[in-house]
């Protein structure tokens, strides 16, 4: 391998799926202000993401909306004159 090449802060972070409260630890060199123990009673940083494998319909099989910022109410607001006629 070549050297001075790789990220210096590659390390343990744990993501967290908040649409299902799903984790998994990994590496990672990305960067996070949170952090949380984790299930082997460890403290890690902590990336949170809206969707991932836990949540995600293509490996999951079933259809969910995730709807974090009232994104689909705001949506059939914008859209309702159009399906009223």
């Amino acid at each position: 391998m070549k050297k001075e090449i790789h990220p210096a802060d590659y390390r343990f972070v744990v993501f967290k799926d908040i649409s299902n409260d799903e984790m998994f630890l990994t590496r990672s060199c990305t960067k996070s202000r949170d952090t949380i123990v984790y299930k082997d009673g460890n403290e890690y940083p902590l990336v949170k993401m809206e969707v991932s494998s836990f949540s995600h319909p293509f490996y999951t099989g079933k259809v969910k909306f995730v709807d974090t910022a009232g994104r689909i109410d705001k949506f059939n607001k914008k859209f309702a004159k159009f399906t009223a006629k």
